[in-house]
């Protein structure tokens, strides 16, 4: 069975403990109180004054981190410059950088000798007729951003009026879906009056003029709380607009509201509450892009912008049946978005198709100036691309079944509460295994569809690596972005506080060896090369939404599009009582799964243009929850 992503990150965690940096390890070891902190998580706390390191606290800190033992020479040789090397983290730490601040590193995916996309953009035509005017304009809270672009762009509708009724919507399904932090109400007419102002006076922006949409709250807005999602970030603000908003400013576009995302990035529970899928409303949305996923997937914003750092766009768009778009890192700047890893964080659009995303994308990509990951590829967004030219792949073993289902055996001597254990597990195993089954049939029926669409499908395998092991890279950074709530004791005031959760692992992450950082990088390289390879044989590859490919994807680079497959019936099997967010397929009957697309770097317009004749093959993006 895959991982799941919470399982990646403790696993992450877990291999944290038996690596641990020595340094940091003594760190821990000479502090004279491990209290210290001040129990008000408002005032500036320091750490006690730490002691000396000692021989035996050496030999403690080697057990920890797997390495020695070392002799009695070794260790005299070895104290006092680590005690030098830890008094050096002091004055680093005195400057109190912002999480806005990176690394003096830049994190670049393409394997030597890869070229850029660089061909012009082609010219914006509609994939679809102007429809009818409506009767009612709600009739329109779940039409695509195309139809509702010809719709504007012919002045059959206004902005204003979209605006309004998608606002009244926020607000009248807010209350069950606890998907909105701020509105921008004021701020949106002010952007819709404008729109309609311009388009009647021939001054046309684009397909994204007059469109409302919502921003996932770790982009920046002038004017607006930007809140992270996280208790004592409730009224942070910043005094200028991320590049994304700017540009869709720039597009004409409307922002209507900050949608929620679970704290600091993970999952879809924040200071608020817990966002829901408007599918299954005894559930979560699933996260970190929990709200900008719900939302659209209600009819309650026509697209919005999301990120992904390793899965947050991908599952909430499975859990609540959106589209999504992970961009190629390095396409679109993350200038005034919260960092939580600046190897791997990527913000890209949730809407309602494959043609949507590309819109957005087309008006969102290429570089600022400011994020020096963005390199100047081109997007050539065509919906006329004739997709029958390219070469599919397809990962076999994920389509394939596991076969026989391996439970937890007795062990000799077994205690009561080893036995209960064990057959909690086992239980867990046997749901988990039966949800699969019965999803896999969805997704074998993809691929007779794609068949029947006239694909020939390359059976590809993705390189045998320890991505999982590779996934500390992404908590070691995070801990970095936020230390300063470790080191102050402020992580208190974060809504989740267990083990799998960020104090714990930011924590724990503070013990990862620099060198075993390093060594994950360059095992990192070589899976860049060796998933890059693959788009050598083929240029899209199609996946089930696993978490096998979502974290190879995510650490090399490569673009993804997730997109609704259908939703299960009324034999699916019955959804567990307890949501625990750990994975992504337990909605239950009438509830969507997803299928996901992959290809080459900066692929991702020919990536789109496959994934748009699919869902125009299908029509599963037509599909949208009833709410009341």
């Amino acid at each position: 069975m895959a991982l799941d992503r919470r399982s990646f990150l403790a696993a992450c965690s877990r291999a944290g403990i038996t690596s641990a940096l020595l340094p940091g390890v003594l760190y821990t070891l000479a502090a004279q109180d491990a209290s210290a902190l001040s129990a008000d998580a408002d005032s500036d706390a320091k750490p006690a004054e730490l002691q000396k390191i000692t021989a035996e606290m050496l030999d403690q800190a080697a057990m920890l981190a797997g390495v020695g033992p070392f002799t009695g020479e070794q260790k005299q040789m070895m104290l006092e410059r680590l005690n030098g090397q830890r008094d050096s983290y002091a004055p680093i730490r005195a400057l109190k950088m912002a999480n806005s601040v990176a690394p003096a590193f830049v994190f670049h995916p393409l394997p030597a000798g890869a070229k850029l996309p660089l061909q012009s953009m082609s010219p914006y035509s509609p994939a679809t007729p102007i429809p009818d005017t409506p009767a009612h304009i709600e009739d329109l809270a779940f039409a695509t951003v195309s139809e509702l672009a010809s719709l504007l762009r012919a002045q059959k509708v206004s902005s204003v009026a979209l605006t309004k009724m998608y606002l009244d919507r926020l607000k009248r399904y807010d209350s069950k879906l606890h998907f909105v932090i701020t509105l921008t109400e004021e701020r949106a007419l002010a952007q819709a009056k404008k729109a309609d102002e311009e388009i009647a006076a021939g001054k046309y922006r684009g397909p994204l003029h007059g469109i409302p949409w919502g921003a996932k709250d770790l982009l920046a807005v002038k004017g607006f709380p930007t809140t992270w999602g996280a208790g004592g970030f409730e009224h942070q603000s910043f005094e200028e607009d991320a590049t994304v908003v700017q540009r869709l400013d720039a597009a004409g576009a409307v922002l209507v509201a900050k949608f929620t995302l679970g704290a600091l990035a993970m999952g879809d529970k924040w200071f608020g509450g817990r966002t829901r899928n408007p599918w299954n409303m005894a559930q979560g949305s699933s996260g970190s892009s929990a709200g900008s996923a719900s939302a659209v997937a209600a009819g309650c914003v026509a697209f919005a912008i999301g990120s992904e750092t390793l899965g947050s766009i991908s599952s909430p768009s499975t859990r609540c049946g959106a589209t999504g778009l992970r961009p190629t890192f390095g396409f679109v700047p993350r200038t005034g978005a919260m960092a939580l890893s600046w190897t791997m964080d990527k913000l890209g659009p949730i809407a309602r198709s494959a043609e949507d995303c590309s819109l957005v994308l087309a008006e969102i990509h290429g570089p600022d100036g400011k994020d020096a990951s963005v390199y100047p590829a081109s997007f050539a967004w065509d919906p006329g691309l004739d997709w029958k030219k390219l070469r599919i792949g397809y990962l076999k073993s994920e389509f394939d079944s596991p076969g026989p289902l391996k439970l937890a055996e007795v062990k000799a001597d077994e205690t009561t509460e080893e036995k209960q254990k064990r057959e909690e597990q086992n239980v867990q195993m046997k749901a988990a295994s039966e949800r699969r089954d019965y999803d896999r049939r969805f997704e074998l029926a993809a691929l007779e569809k794609l068949r029947a669409m006239g694909v020939t499908l390359t059976p590809v395998e993705l390189p045998k690596l320890p991505y999982d092991a590779m996934t500390s890279l992404l908590t070691a950074e995070a801990a970095a972005a936020f230390d300063d709530l470790t080191m102050t004791g402020r992580d208190r005031l974060l809504t989740e506080q267990g083990a799998e959760d960020w104090p714990n692992i930011f924590r724990i992450a503070r013990l990862y060896p620099a060198v075993e950082y390093i060594q994950a990088n360059r095992a990192r390289t070589l899976a860049i090369q060796q998933v890059s390879a693959l788009f050598d044989e083929v240029d899209i590859i199609v996946t089930p939404s696993t978490d096998t490919q979502l974290l190879a994807t995510n650490l090399t680079g490569h673009p993804a599009l997730i997109v609704p497959n259908g939703l299960r019936g009324d034999d699916a099997p019955t959804p567990p009582k307890i949501d625990d967010g750990e994975h992504d397929d337990i909605g239950g009957p009438g509830t969507p799964v997803s299928l996901t697309f992959l290809a080459g770097h900066y692929q991702d317009a020919k990536l789109a243009a496959f994934a748009w004749a699919y869902q125009q093959a299908r029509g599963f993006h037509k599909l949208h929850p009833k709410l009341d």
